[in-house]
């Protein structure tokens, strides 16, 4: 039997390793990020996005190939979703949940009631649900399928990814990571990691983040970060990758110290990604983030003291945030100099808390859908993608290195939020669609 395990646009790291674990499984595998496959091979899709579903050309690829009598099994983080992904896409059945145990059964004995982490339709178009997939422990594992041409692809500058722990211990209202990896944390060891990287190396990967939620959760026990582990895999990655080809770009504000601040400016290219969101506290902790303003400028300026380059990412139009709100989020941005920003909706991934809020509210109250009547009226864009609109060029502004808004940037900016506004208006159509009651 050969699968083709097909990734849409990047190489996920979790496609990756589903390719090594059916590769040691005795299995032709091969990786693709083109959604095409053979007749005779059965097509595993490892999807990420919502978005994903609601492509035409993806459904076209499931619906042509079973057509063709192969078989489509679709995993990754959509899988959480299962009943979204089954209807969107009809599937011969959705690997739900962390897959590594699941897939090695679903490969040898089809789409079966007798394991859990399954879910398809009976011969009555009823969904069965399998139950909850076996617990993964993350040290049982086979080195990814690497592809070859791993060293051309570029997410955030790196080539790919790669896994140091699972689980998270925020609250995030609008993030899926807790809710599908679990909010206790599961490390795997420096060894297992290393010989991971030396393996990317050797596949041509020129550089290598850590992914995981944050990075310096990596080791986490008992309510304390593990400073020693964290400085001891830094150091190893960067004498095999070299020191500007290794990033752990993603940490809560909450999570780091001048140890670890240190370990990323001597190991690393020395950026820092913080989920800043608002310059709210009460949207803040609308969001479940845990954290302060406060301690988010504190967070900035350490970084900057320890000669790192601190990125902020911002959520606008988040249910509940007021004008007051977002006027704050732009004084936030003023007030502490980031050498990057990023700018997003509020986007509801199904059964988070955030979906939640969406469902019970109405289109003329959600800034996604009200038509903006200010300074950009004319535009004809909504409450939501005004505000994300006016923060980017803001931002432009109060960046360590200033750009100015031409003509050009206008317009894609422009392009970008209106984009993202009929993006997650889809999304909230199809959530609607199956959780709204």
């Amino acid at each position: 039997m050969k699968f083709t395990v097909v990734s849409p646009e990047i190489y996920t790291y979790g496609a990756m390793l589903i390719g090594g674990v059916l590769r040691d499984e005795g299995y032709n595998v091969s990786l693709s990020t083109k959604l095409s496959v053979k007749p005779k091979e059965t097509l595993m899709l490892s999807l990420f996005s919502t978005q994903h579903l609601l492509s035409d050309e993806i459904k076209k690829l499931v619906k042509d190939h079973r057509s063709k009598g192969g078989k489509v099994y679709v995993g990754g983080p959509v899988s959480a979703y299962f009943e979204m992904v089954l209807g969107e896409l009809e599937p011969d059945c959705v690997c739900v949940g962390e897959g590594e145990e699941t897939v090695k059964k679903l490969a040898g004995d089809g789409v079966s009631n007798d394991f859990p982490g399954l879910a398809f339709y009976d011969d009555g178009s009823e969904i069965v649900f399998t139950g909850k997939a076996e617990r993964v422990y993350v040290n049982k594992r086979p080195l990814p399928l690497i592809p070859p041409d791993i060293g051309s692809q570029d997410i955030r500058g790196a080539s790919a990814y790669i896994e140091t722990h699972r689980g998270c211990t925020g609250g995030c209202t609008f993030c899926q990571v807790p809710r599908y990896f679990g909010r206790d944390i599961q490390s795997r060891s420096v060894e297992d990691i290393l010989k991971e990287v030396r393996e990317f190396k050797k596949r041509g990967a020129k550089r290598l983040s850590v992914s995981g939620g944050t990075g310096s959760l990596f080791q986490y026990k008992n309510g304390e970060i593990n400073e020693e582990k964290f400085i001891e895999l830094m150091k190893g990655m960067a004498e095999i990758m070299g020191p500007k080809n290794i990033s752990s770009p993603d940490i809560r504000v909450d999570c780091i110290s001048d140890d670890i601040l240190e370990a990323i400016r001597n190991y690393t290219i020395g950026w820092i990604f913080f989920g800043l969101e608002s310059g709210s506290d009460r949207v803040l902790k609308k969001m479940g983030k845990g954290v302060t303003a406060n301690q988010a400028a504190e967070a900035v300026a350490a970084c900057h003291e320890h000669g790192l380059k601190a990125a902020g990412s911002f959520i606008v139009g988040y249910h509940g945030e007021t004008e007051e709100d977002y006027e704050m989020t732009k004084d936030f941005i003023t007030m502490n100099q980031l050498d990057d920003v990023f700018i997003s909706i509020a986007e509801p991934i199904p059964k988070t808390p955030l979906a939640d809020l969406v469902l019970r509210t109405p289109d003329e109250e959600n800034p996604v859908f009200v038509p903006h009547t200010d300074e950009y009226k004319a535009l004809k864009i909504t409450e939501a993608e005004a505000r994300s609109f006016d923060l980017m060029m803001h931002a432009d502004l109060f960046r360590t290195n200033m750009r100015p808004v031409t003509n050009d940037i206008f317009d894609i900016y422009l392009k970008n939020v209106r984009k993202d506004g009929d993006d997650i208006r889809r999304a909230t159509a199809v959530l609607r669609k199956y959780y709204g009651g």
